[in-house]
């Protein structure tokens, strides 16, 4: 793929959402860290259910630790692996208490050193919650970029790489929300809704679909 056709999708995709933003519902990089967090192997619509009853009573570091184990454990357990989750969560806050005056912090490093945060949940507060120019490639991300042609890689992270360098410098802060979006709900993995897509015409997968 030319950067003239990858540049002519991201124009597409941005007029068609001016705006993108997570699907998660959070009120500070706190609640977007244990979001993220808990999102992994869970829906996010699951997520927010939980966080919507836990951020009333529980939504900065100290807090969390208030609840202890098993409180914390009551509100996320409709979500897969929720123990080992709220076991990293209560870490994860201790570590933010001791270490960086109970804030987020604004740095890669220092986020991937957290009990339950890799790169990908690393990247997603980096760019949601700090601006960053950073894209964190989950499955649906990997299959748009594989199947349009956009930035094809054999692993997450040689995808991302080559998102990096090639996604144009403008659309950068926001590719990681569009390509997301557009895996979720329109170029989904069984039966991709070609018919309705909005870079139909520049894709260049192969078996498209009539469907919308």
């Amino acid at each position: 793929m030319n950067r003239d056709k990858r540049t002519a999708i991201f124009e597409r995709l941005k007029a068609n959402d001016p705006s993108p933003t997570t699907e998660l519902e959070y009120g500070s990089p706190f609640e977007l860290l244990i979001s993220v967090i808990l999102s992994a192997q869970a829906t996010d619509v699951s997520v927010n259910k939980a966080t919507h009853e836990l951020y009333r009573v529980a939504n900065t570091p100290q807090a969390i630790l208030a609840l202890g184990l098993e409180g914390l454990k009551s509100y996320i357990r409709t979500i897969g692996l929720y123990n080992t989750k709220a076991e990293n969560i209560l870490k994860t806050s201790r570590i933010l208490i001791d270490q960086y005056g109970g804030e987020v912090p604004e740095d890669r490093t220092a986020l991937e050193s957290l009990p339950g945060v890799g790169r990908k949940t690393a990247n997603v507060v980096l760019n949601t919650a700090f601006g960053h120019p950073t894209i964190a490639v989950d499955t649906h991300i990997f299959r748009v970029s594989n199947r349009t042609g956009i930035a094809p890689g054999k692993n997450v992270r040689e995808v991302e790489d080559r998102l990096l360098r090639l996604v144009p410098e403008p659309y950068r802060k926001d590719a990681h929300h569009w390509l997301i979006l557009h895996g979720r709900y329109v170029c989904t993995a069984r039966k991709p809704r070609c018919g309705a897509c909005v870079i139909e015409d520049l894709c260049e997968y192969r078996q498209k679909t009539d469907y919308e």
